[in-house]
């Protein structure tokens, strides 16, 4: 496998992709599974935040009768890496936040072609057109709001009346946040980079900037702002712990296949160049059988994507009621664009 061109890395440092992993093992016994081990040891650079999945990836040893080492990071920074590490890489198994990131190695050549037994176990609109990559988990974006602030039919119907001035100083989002950039690709996708640069110098104008998501809903919440950008599993995860007469915030979820609406996935590629396929691949299986898919129903408060799981959060829309738009989500590689575009406006 050849290595990315120096044009290539060129352009991800440019973009501010390509930046060293701060890595820290998944694993308190820091067992320490090297690429060097070939199949008998697997390694995982997860994009996904540990405290949402260490407890799924913990049972991964047993899964796959391998160790296991789990390196943590940005899902953008992680792929850069791997672009950079080429065929020296030390990743067996990437577990991406977003479909971007997948993506952006699929079109690099990085990722194995997965079995037909895998790619069969998701909707063909959750996985790579190559069949190189599958989607675990879903998301969708929703509009957050104070019902103490505003009334649930005043909140907007769509992501672009936020911009309008009766919501200036209303608005909170996280330009950093890996969601929050795969959207605005989507919006890019969708729309085209004239109107999506418009519409976030209006959002620049109108809103509060927070770091993550959990922030933002702390200020809608709080009533620091009416409205919030976020994902829709915080709130239900907040709900969960706090029950919802505790909670000071409502969702919104937008109709019409409204780009604010996006179901973006988190997924998982086998590296070609890793030496850990076998492995990895038993890794995919397990994520994709009935016991992950019910974690990420039950604990991360997601949509399971595979094995005919299917959620059981109290008051979650069904999967199939979600009015998302259509999009090929590989197409949202085109991360380092986006990130270019909120330098630009001056979001990041």
């Amino acid at each position: 496998m050849r290595r990315p061109s120096a044009r290539r890395i060129t352009a991800l440092l440019a973009a501010g992709l390509l930046l060293p992993v701060l890595a820290s093992c998944g694993s308190g016994d820091d067992k320490g599974g090297s690429a060097e081990g070939g199949d008998s040891a697997l390694v995982i650079y997860s994009g996904r935040n540990e405290k949402l999945v260490k407890p799924i990836l913990d049972k991964l040893e047993k899964a796959v009768g391998a160790e296991v080492e789990v390196r943590y990071g940005d899902s953008a920074e992680l792929a850069a890496q791997i672009l950079e590490e080429g065929d020296r890489t030390k990743a067996g198994l990437f577990f991406s936040q977003d479909a971007g990131a997948l993506g952006a190695l699929s079109k690099e050549g990085m990722l194995a072609k997965l079995p037909q037994s895998s790619l069969d176990e998701v909707d063909t609109a959750y996985r790579g057109e190559k069949g190189d990559w599958v989607g675990l988990s879903g998301r969708v974006r929703v509009i957050a709001y104070n019902p103490d602030k505003v009334a649930e039919e005043k909140v907007p119907d769509r992501v672009a009346d936020v911009v309008k001035p009766e919501w200036k100083g209303k608005v909170g989002f996280a330009p950093t946040n890996a969601s929050f950039q795969a959207f605005v690709t989507g919006m890019r996708v969708l729309e085209g980079d004239d109107a999506t640069r418009l519409w976030l110098k209006g959002l620049k104008a109108n809103g509060k900037v927070y770091t993550n998501n959990l922030a933002t809903l702390d200020a809608v919440e709080s009533g620091e702002v009416s409205l919030g950008l976020v994902n829709h599993y915080y709130w239900y995860e907040r709900v969960a712990e706090k029950g919802e007469d505790k909670v000071g915030a409502q969702l919104k979820f937008l109709p019409g296949k409204d780009p604010g609406a996006l179901i973006n996935v988190a997924g998982v590629g086998i590296l070609k160049e890793g030496g850990q396929a076998g492995t990895a691949q038993k890794a995919v299986d397990y994520l994709l059988s009935e016991e992950a898919q019910t974690y990420f129903a039950d604990t991360t408060k997601e949509y399971p994507l595979a094995a005919g799981v299917t959620s059981n959060v109290e008051g979650l829309p069904p999967f199939d009621s979600l009015e998302s738009p259509d999009i090929d989500l590989g197409k949202l590689e085109s991360l380092q664009e986006t990130l270019a575009m909120l330098q630009d406006v001056g979001l990041v």
